[in-house]
């Protein structure tokens, strides 16, 4: 009992912190979203209207269309940021000239906030000063304006949180790959199985857990991407890149509408737990349970 006692005082901290940065927002949170409230309008109080904030946001079409745009943003961005974190993590565990250097730069996004990323990508993105329009329109003679295409302003966004959090999902997967025993390799390759073989029945499922724990962190994120967003695009042109999150932003801070912010703030968080349920259960439940 004392032992338990002495590893609660130890944990208390994180407790205290945890219910009033964690807990209590969140509660409070939901509360709001069952009010209509206004603070800066002539009546500043909260009224109680149930779940009318709820049921407004179901047939919100700017809701359904961010959630449409955020969805799809998420798949792009995050598969892309998993696939090239597993190519470069394979190819940063390989010794070559400069290995050290170029492990620095590819990790150096990381440090930079994500309001700097998207001012940097605003800039290399307008077309009379941009790097990127300009060799566009010089090798292919494409003209690239994020402001007036749907598809340029999606696609652009795609690759800048592909370059900003890459070097994440690498830095995951090479401590992955480091931890692995050699011995089923070398036991696979003295039975004559090849590279494609070795990856899907030896390196894939012993990496799995780090490979899902990555892809919930990054999944999070995505679902509540604003600094960038914001910076680069302002949610345009349409509702080409007013995700989730912008959207929130726009109707809290420009609309003040916090009753309503506040519900679709609380849709998010739940769909964001839903799917990473869905993913723990359709990859991590059945190798568990094979076990």
């Amino acid at each position: 009992m004392k032992r338990n006692g002495f590893g609660w005082l130890l944990l208390s901290p994180t407790l205290v912190l945890l219910g009033l940065f964690g807990v209590f927002p969140f509660i409070y949170v939901v509360w709001v979203s069952f009010h209509e409230w206004n603070p800066f309008a002539a009546n500043p109080e909260k009224v109680f209207n149930w779940a009318s904030n709820y049921r407004t946001l179901v047939f919100d079409r700017g809701f359904i269309a961010s959630l449409g745009v955020t969805l799809a943003f998420v798949f792009f961005a995050v598969s892309s940021q998993v696939i090239l974190g597993y190519l470069l993590a394979q190819a940063f565990m390989r010794e070559f000239p400069g290995k050290a250097f170029f492990r620095t730069i590819h990790t150096l996004p990381l440090i930079m906030a994500p309001i700097i990323v998207g001012s940097v990508w605003k800039l290399m993105t307008t077309p009379s000063i941009g790097v990127i329009p300009y060799m566009l329109k010089t090798t292919v003679g494409f003209d690239l304006n994020i402001g007036t295409s749907a598809l340029a302003a999606f696609v652009i966004t795609v690759i800048m949180d592909v370059w900003h959090w890459t070097p994440l999902v690498t830095l995951s997967l090479i401590a992955a790959l480091v931890s692995l025993p050699p011995d089923p390799f070398e036991q696979a390759q003295i039975d004559g199985a090849d590279k494609w073989q070795i990856f899907r029945h030896i390196t894939l499922p012993m990496i799995t857990p780090a490979l899902i724990a990555t892809v919930f962190i990054r999944l999070m994120d995505a679902m509540r991407t604003v600094d960038e967003v914001l910076m680069l695009t302002g949610g345009g042109p349409g509702s080409a890149t007013r995700f989730l999150g912008v959207h929130i932003f726009k109707e809290v801070f420009p609309r003040t509408n916090y009753g309503y912010g506040s519900a679709v703030s609380v849709i998010v968080l739940y769909l964001t737990i839903v799917i990473c349920w869905l993913l723990y259960v359709s990859l991590i439940a059945p190798r568990t349970k094979r076990k």
